[in-house]
């Protein structure tokens, strides 16, 4: 029987989809209908699984929240897709569970034990409100669902653009050709095929381990979740269970590389055949020394959540040219556009723009207007530029000024809209600079107010208490006047170039 593992607890996948099904059921008894919204605001978590099928049986989309925000950040999404049902863990819903909409009903999701570890979560913390349904026994209450199979709908997945705000990317229901292309692509990039052994490390609100776990969920013999990313806990994991397929972010590499040699060495990892990294850049120094330690299975992918899945690197292809996220995944169209707005000459750099067939068209959430603002001859941008070379694509900057620090989008122009509301700050710029472990970390450049002497930690401290701690820029630096154009606005480039150009990369 194929099994779900979370850590150390384990569920059958057969029992975890009847359960499912029985949500579904309660689901649509709530009111839940296809092209309903249903929120889903988990850590890692059965729960998790099955109240995305639940939604999924009934044509709904799911949309997962990311649990790191503050309860200002969550409840902007909750209350922009007004979702007819949240789904949530007891200590997330807690901060934000009075404002959340009256329309929108709410179940309670116990929070897992190995949360509770790895959080230090008090029971205070994890308390379940009075009166809410629970929903273990909310579930059982209803027989499965047996109702038509509905046109599946993808997650809706919250991405921000440079202006701040997380904008929903919704998609069309994907006609019968494109669910089976969407099978096949994720074949080729994931290499999901019946039988595999998956380990996922990271977040479920995110895109690709998203989309990696739902497939897997089909296919694998083995599903392994973490609660929280630890790098020694999933070499353990990937011994334990004879780990055979991965999805990660270039973030944990370093972290696992960064490990002792002795703890590297102690775990047996030969049952590796493919790890799939996505969500940032991966210097060409960490993907050497990672496939010197585990082989010729690393396989790198180019796209976003718009767009999908672009490109495919496999370790061969990188090997023969480094540097490159790879060549077109199978159907993909690309085009490179220069500033004048015309297609670029082969080998030169220009914004990137792609389209991919497996994905069915999207529309942004309440905000139709924007998805035109990044299309050109049908083809989607994620506001990068870069270049084709022997049919390879290599990145080369970013068009926006959005940061990408371990696998994370981190968009500026909310941080220094609250950087500004500080009393001692008169102007600011935030913008990413080189981390060796995390891609890309936040660096704000501070103008004080006249007589003011704010130092870093004050600043921070402001911050954290009003955005999520991962927005908060590691390094903070003060000038006496911030470089702008003849307009007001901010050179941000002369600010952030130099980090760049000392570090011999622009990405």
């Amino acid at each position: 029987m194929s099994q779900v593992i979370l850590d150390q607890r384990s569920m059958g996948r057969d029992a975890l989809m009847q359960r499912a099904l029985r949500a579904a059921r309660g689901l649509h008894a709530l009111g839940v209908r296809e092209g309903d919204a249903v929120a889903l605001l988990l850590r890692n978590d059965f729960a998790f699984f099955e109240a995305q099928q639940a939604a999924a049986a009934l044509g709904a989309y799911a949309v997962p929240v990311n649990w790191h925000g503050k309860p200002e950040e969550v409840l902007y999404i909750v209350n922009d897709v007004q979702p007819k049902v949240l789904v949530a863990h007891a200590d997330l819903l807690a901060p934000v569970r009075e404002q959340v909409p009256a329309t929108t009903r709410v179940i309670t999701v116990p929070t897992p034990p190995e949360a509770k570890r790895s959080f230090s979560l008090d029971d205070e913390a994890v308390a379940l409100p009075p009166g809410a349904p629970e929903w273990n026994a909310w579930l059982e209450s209803f027989a499965p669902w047996d109702g038509p199979p509905l046109r599946s709908r993808a997650t809706m997945i919250y991405t921000s653009g440079t202006t701040g705000r997380a904008k929903g990317v919704k998609r069309d229901a994907a006609t019968p050709e494109q669910a089976a292309a969407y099978v096949e692509l994720l074949r080729s990039v994931y290499g999901l095929r019946q039988g595999v052994r998956a380990l996922i490390g990271g977040p479920l609100y995110h895109s690709s381990p998203n989309a990696f776990a739902r497939q897997a969920l089909q296919v694998a013999d083995l599903l392994v979740m973490q609660t929280r990313f630890d790098a020694e806990a999933a070499l353990a994991a990937i011994e334990r269970h004879r780990i055979t397929h991965m999805v990660a972010v270039p973030t944990m590499f370093v972290r696992m590389l960064k490990l002792p040699e002795a703890v590297r060495q102690r775990h047996d990892l030969r049952s590796l055949q493919w790890v799939t990294h996505t969500g940032a850049p991966c210097s060409p120094e960490t993907k050497r020394a990672l496939m010197d330690w585990w082989g010729p299975v690393v396989y790198e992918t180019y796209g976003g959540t718009e767009v999908g899945t672009a490109t495919l690197s496999t370790p061969e292809d990188w090997l023969a040219f480094p540097g490159s996220v790879g060549r077109l995944t199978p159907g993909a169209r690309m085009a490179l556009y220069g500033e004048d707005g015309q297609p670029v000459a082969p080998g030169e750099v220009g914004e990137i723009f792609v389209r991919v067939p497996a994905y069915a068209d999207f529309t942004y959430h309440n905000h139709p207007e924007k998805r035109a603002e990044v299309e050109r001859d049908g083809l989607v941008s994620c506001g990068d530029v870069g270049y084709v070379k022997d049919e390879h694509l290599y990145l080369c900057d970013r068009r926006a000024d959005m940061v990408i620090s371990a696998g994370v989008n981190i968009y500026p122009a909310e941080i220094e809209a609250v950087l500004l509301q500080c009393p001692e700050v008169r102007d600011c710029a935030v913008f990413g600079i080189p981390d060796d472990e995390m891609g890309e970390s936040l660096a704000a450049a501070v103008e004080p107010m006249p007589g003011a002497t704010p130092d870093a930690a004050q600043l921070r401290a402001f911050l954290e208490a009003r955005i999520a701690r991962y927005k908060v820029p590691r390094r903070i630096d003060f000038h006496a006047a911030l470089p702008r154009e003849d307009s007001g606005k901010i050179f941000k480039r002369r600010l952030r170039d130099p980090f760049w150009q000392a570090a011999g990369r622009k990405i």
